[in-house]
């Protein structure tokens, strides 16, 4: 059925209904239905209504970002299990961490660099260590940095990483890591000194309003590193990593 003829229809079924007894309108409006609905439908247009509609229930989930109520869960994806390991470091035996040192009080210089920087690059480029400083400027973002730690200083296997960034230009070799793992921060301070203390560094252990620094370098080949370390409130530890593997 054209447009122009229902557009007709619209117009005298009201004077029809005016101009009708009861009975008469009934019938009017059954020949109308009957025409509309059948003898004069299209036929195309008739098999489209009558289709089952089709619906992709993970879309459909998803699609009151508009109700009064919000969505029962995030659109995005869900952060990736902690037992994921984000790197390839073994996680040591009970028996086989070192107990760190007791911290001694920091300096207001030692937790300058995380207090007022704002990127991992901006960390990087306030330590005092001139080389690492120096290509702080070069690093570049990607997640994937995380898994080229140096082998002496690798991330833990429990790692949630947060941001990631490293460079290997003109001859430097920094990486940068923002992470959180499960473990306790003794625990976590006690991991990376052991990892220093076989990896050869000398390893400095500071702590400011809570906050623990764990620093140290290596005389052979200049690499150095700077860990910060703070207790989470679910009982884990957040860590900013910093490791220049210089040769």
């Amino acid at each position: 059925m054209t447009g122009r003829k229902i557009k007709t229809f619209a117009v005298l079924l009201p004077l029809a209904l005016t101009a009708c007894g009861g009975g008469d309108t009934q019938q009017n409006i059954a020949a109308l239905d009957n025409e509309i609905g059948v003898n004069g439908a299209d036929p195309a247009l008739m098999s489209a209504l009558g289709d089952q509609i089709m619906v992709d229930p993970q879309l459909a989930a998803q699609s009151n970002k508009d109700a009064i109520r919000p969505p029962s869960q995030p659109y995005s994806a869900q952060l990736p299990a902690e037992t994921v390991a984000a790197g390839k470091a073994a996680m040591p035996k009970d028996g086989e961490l070192m107990k760190a040192p007791a911290p001694t009080k920091a300096s207001s210089q030692a937790f300058a660099a995380q207090e007022q920087a704002i990127t991992l690059g901006g960390m990087a480029a306030r330590q005092k260590n001139p080389r690492t400083a120096g290509c702080a400027a070069k690093l570049g973002y990607s997640a994937g940095w995380a898994a080229r730690m140096p082998a002496d200083m690798p991330l833990h296997p429990q790692a949630r990483v947060v941001e990631a960034a490293g460079t290997q230009a003109d001859g430097c070799s920094l990486r940068a890591v923002s992470f959180s793992t499960p473990q306790p921060l003794q625990t976590m301070i006690d991991w990376y000194y052991t990892r220093a203390m076989k990896g050869g560094y000398s390893a400095e252990h500071q702590l400011k309003d809570g906050q623990h620094l764990l620093g140290g370098t290596r005389g052979r080949d200049g690499a150095a590193f700077v860990a910060f370390l703070s207790a989470r409130d679910d009982g884990g530890t957040d860590i900013d990593l910093i490791a220049d593997g210089a040769k």
